[in-house]
């Protein structure tokens, strides 16, 4: 049983090194950098920080933190012969390591917001957080094994972005609209009815 964890360990540390191309540590720096400087715009705006607001604080380290390793990663596949759907396998472990690692340092961030800056519920606020992260990071994946391409995914993915929050004025409040604020309710609706 012990050396079914090791072997464990040694496995996810080796995708870990792969996925982010051997600079987690920096992808992890750069997530609290972000976080750390919406933090500081907030608290020197004039505003009131809200759960909304420390959602909106969230999403975006969460979303950097899956954005490279969809992207880019596709680029790393090895190719192993004799062993069918390899990699169909590898990916499927990859994916859920990105995902987890994204929703430990999101659940971390969440913790400190909740214990510095404003009491939300940092476990629902992770599980919002996680949503549109789980949206980028699909959609990254997807779009890199039909182009091929780092680069040319996070250009498509950027341009993505950039049109969902160009039309997010348009769709408000729909279904639709994957930057939702689930804890900003809006002034012209009944909050049951919004939940």
């Amino acid at each position: 049983m012990v050396q079914f964890w090791i072997t464990l360990q040694k496995l996810v540390q080796y995708n870990i090194k792969i996925i982010f191309g051997n600079k987690f540590l920096y992808f992890m720096l750069s997530a609290l950098a972000f976080y750390v400087i919406t933090v500081i715009v907030k608290l020197l705006g004039d505003d009131e920080i809200t759960q909304a607001t420390a959602y909106s604080m969230l999403m975006l380290p969460s979303i950097l933190l899956v954005f490279y390793p969809m992207c880019f990663g596709i680029q790393n596949v090895e190719i192993i012969f004799g062993i069918p759907n390899y990699s169909y396998k590898v990916w499927l472990l990859r994916l859920i390591i990105s995902y987890v690692i994204c929703f430990v340092i999101t659940c971390f961030l969440a913790l400190l917001t909740d214990l510095a800056i404003v009491s939300v519920p940092p476990m629902g606020l992770t599980l919002q957080a996680m949503v549109p992260a789980l949206f980028i990071g699909t959609l990254s994946f997807m779009l890199s094994t039909m182009i091929k391409n780092g680069n040319g995914t996070s250009v498509v993915i950027i341009i993505i972005g950039l049109l969902f929050s160009m039309i997010q004025g348009a769709i408000g409040d729909s279904q639709w609209n994957i930057f939702l604020n689930p804890y900003d309710v809006p002034i012209d609706k009944n909050p049951q009815i919004f939940f």
